[in-house]
């Protein structure tokens, strides 16, 4: 995952309804209507967010007969969650060598 396809995954994230969405989420599949009835926000809002998070391909809808829920995509959160491990290990080796440097001096 490249650092320009995390910024969508980022913005997406970057709001306390889509987080919340995605907890419920991580405790099993549900409808918009469902996730509706546990958060404080209405249906079409919950839509709406879901929305955003199936375009960054965060969530995706699963038909069960009549009712359309939503699961998490756990490969993308989990290639979100390496990219920003690998950018972290990048600059713990970049203070590293400034440590090491500046202790030469």
């Amino acid at each position: 995952m490249t650092m320009q396809a995390l910024v969508p995954v980022f913005a997406a994230l970057g709001d306390e309804t889509r987080w919340s969405i995605l907890a419920a989420l991580g405790e099993g599949d549900a409808s918009a209507s469902a996730l509706a009835g546990r958060l404080p926000v209405s249906r079409q809002a919950i839509a709406k967010h879901l929305a955003v998070l199936q375009e960054v391909g965060l969530v995706e809808p699963v038909r069960v007969g009549r009712e359309v829920r939503y699961r998490v995509v756990g490969s993308e959160l989990s290639a979100t969650a390496h990219r920003l491990d690998a950018i972290g290990a990048e600059w713990d080796r970049r203070l590293a060598a400034i440590k090491e440097i500046a202790e030469g001096l």
